[in-house]
């Protein structure tokens, strides 16, 4: 059975299989000259219009040459592409999972995500997400480069077709001391900022409001022009996407109950901004 283009996992093999080409430096059309194929049916399986198969994959990795650890981990991704959930579990697999959440942020027309205990990624500062890499122990060329691409994925919500964001947060995200005050404060004055937007919704979801779906960990929901929604969750070493449409349902049920509890969007942003002039006052 051919894969279904359009899947977390067939999106981050085409972003994969483009990426190993430019890195090449092999045009195009020069590559698809060399191995007898049509530029647009090479195109196709670059943008994930269409989904190769593992012989097709390893033929363009031979042909610019990849390295043997890039080559798996491409090949890998080609040989499970079909299966409908991905689940991966140590450190070595968030790399690829990272690339799958990157492709369905540039081709999602809506994403909700619910945090608890950290600003959305999408919605973070540079400084914010430095603070947090820091204190994970990262490399400093590590971070280094995860800030870059961090602010690099975040361009879907201010691009000139920008994705629809909305974005719940807990509200003792907005009080937890992630880098300096200067850090926290820049960082809340940025959600101010952002959900003037109009494709940006911020809902704070406050404390005290007793149990509620939120309890049981983060997620995102991503819904495509082009393919059934699917939700990710990403935990320290492990992540997934499940795209079955009983699991998507439950999670639009949370996201329901969610903004019967939280408030709304804009006594959110006067609430973010009350606090941030509050850390601004503390001495």
């Amino acid at each position: 059975m051919a894969a279904i283009a359009g899947t977390p996992r067939a999106r981050a093999l085409s972003a994969a299989l483009r990426e190993a080409r430019m890195a090449s430096g092999v045009g195009q059309r020069e590559l698809a000259r060399q191995l007898s194929l049509s530029n647009t049916q090479l195109s196709h399986w670059e943008n994930g219009h269409r989904v190769p198969n593992v012989e097709q994959v390893a033929m363009i990795l031979a042909a610019i040459r990849v390295s043997a650890d890039e080559r798996e981990r491409i090949l890998d991704l080609a040989r499970n592409v079909d299966e409908p959930n991905w689940l991966t579990v140590g450190m070595n697999g968030i790399p690829q999972q990272l690339a799958g959440a990157v492709e369905c942020e540039r081709s999602a027309s809506a994403i909700t995500e619910w945090t608890p205990m950290v600003v959305p990624g999408l919605l973070q500062t540079p400084d914010y997400s430095r603070a947090i890499m820091q204190a994970s122990g990262l490399d400093h060329k590590d971070i280094d480069l995860r800030v870059m691409v961090r602010i690099g994925r975040s361009e879907v919500i201010t691009r000139n077709d920008p994705v629809h964001f909305n974005g719940l947060i807990s509200e003792a995200v907005l009080h937890e001391p992630i880098g300096s005050p200067n850090v926290m404060v820049n960082q809340l004055l940025h959600l101010v900022k952002m959900s003037s937007r109009p494709n940006v919704s911020i809902r704070v979801v406050p404390l005290r409001v007793g149990w509620h779906p939120g309890w049981s960990g983060p997620f995102v929901l991503y819904d495509f022009p082009d393919a059934p929604p699917v939700v990710h969750f990403e935990h320290y070493s492990s992540g997934a996407f499940v795209p079955t449409e009983h699991d998507v349902s439950e999670y639009r049920k949370a996201v329901d109950k969610f903004h019967e509890i939280a408030i709304n969007p804009a006594a959110s942003a006067e609430l973010i901004e009350k606090i941030a002039k509050e850390m601004e006052r503390t001495p």
